[in-house]
């Protein structure tokens, strides 16, 4: 496969760059190394890990996230 242009991308539906990022972002967590954090984006991480600790009915699971993103299949 070719390098892929923003232009590309943007021409794509919103559900297919969706599923874009979806593919992409598998690609990396089955990396076994782990990505380098800055300070900020840990600290953001551990804020939003004790919000949920102290509240967990705040959060919604993955699955009904991505279907209010993507809609009713």
């Amino acid at each position: 496969m070719g390098k892929v242009s923003l232009a590309d991308v943007l021409d794509l539906s919103v559900p297919e760059r969706i599923q874009l990022v979806e593919d992409i972002w598998d690609s990396i967590a089955s990396i076994p190394e782990r990505p380098t954090l800055t300070e900020a984006q840990r600290a953001e991480i551990d804020r939003r890990l004790e919000a949920h600790r102290k509240d967990p009915q705040t959060g919604s699971p993955w699955e009904e996230v991505k279907r209010r993103i993507l809609g009713p299949k």
